[in-house]
């Protein structure tokens, strides 16, 4: 069976708050892809190991490869959470970064720990135009933070998406953020730059191990504006990735430079 479509991963694991989104706006999205079995070769219906054979024998379309996968994960979510439990457990008693992160959010009067740092399944989203939309984690001013159970690939995958939740819970204390982007975006721009460039999800080694970019030069400075863009496009009042990389461009010299609550990038 011949592939109708290839989807397109949105950049890996774009970690953003949860704010809820206008009417106005949701129309604006692309629609998601519902699975068709006549279409995709994926039938949910049957055995998963059925349609795991299918898959190597090319007669599953990367559409219905998508749609497995999700229901794969909707089956394994209690396993995904407890795993994610006990790395977000471990991180908090013996990481460095998150231990640092957690006194400074305690500093502020705030307080960050096994009640409000939460494991669930995030469903990823297929949209017409064959993007596949994904969240490793989230920061909401009301509820804490979230960690996406059935993305997390390891305890340092889990480490740097809580360090980056965690920069957001800091930035939301210290400066009362406009997280929606209601007033205009530059506060999501500068939270997203600082949280990508302190939590560690693009230094050396992740950039050229996990994601494949070997780039020397500016490769740190590339993946920080790269992930900053892109949570700064998930958010309801952006309009498109120009308006993100504008928004991205106009605080970018003062908050790349500011490595509060570190003395300087530690990771």
């Amino acid at each position: 069976m011949a592939p109708t479509q290839s989807p397109r991963a949105v950049p890996e694991a774009v970690s953003s708050p949860t704010p809820t989104s206008s009417a106005a706006a949701a129309t604006d999205l692309p629609p998601i892809v519902k699975n068709d079995p006549a279409r995709t070769g994926f039938d949910p219906q049957t055995k998963w190991w059925v349609n795991y054979f299918k898959i190597l024998a090319g007669q599953v379309t990367p559409e219905g490869q998508f749609h497995y996968r999700e229901s794969r994960t909707a089956a394994n979510e209690a396993r995904d959470c407890k795993r994610c439990e006990d790395y977000r457990d471990f991180a908090l008693q013996h990481s460095p970064t998150v231990r640092f992160l957690r006194e400074k959010v305690e500093a502020l009067n705030g307080r960050l720990d096994q009640d409000n740092v939460v494991c669930r399944r995030c469903p990823a989203r297929l949209t017409a135009d064959g993007e596949v939309h994904r969240q490793s984690g989230g920061f909401s001013p009301d509820h804490g933070i979230l960690i996406c159970a059935n993305e997390v690939r390891d305890r340092g995958h889990l480490e740097d998406t809580l360090a980056h939740e965690m920069v957001h819970a800091w930035d939301h204390l210290r400066w009362k953020m406009d997280w929606t982007g209601d007033k205009d975006l530059k506060h999501a721009a500068c939270t997203e730059i600082r949280a990508s460039m302190l939590s560690g999800e693009c230094r050396w080694t992740r950039e050229s191990f996990t994601r494949g970019n070997w780039t020397l030069t500016q490769q740190f400075q590339d993946c920080v504006r790269k992930r900053a863009v892109a949570s700064v496009m998930a958010r309801p009042r952006c309009k498109d990735d120009v308006q993100a990389v504008k928004a991205v461009n106009q605080v970018w010299d003062s908050c790349y430079s500011d490595t509060r609550p570190f003395d300087e990038v530690y990771r």
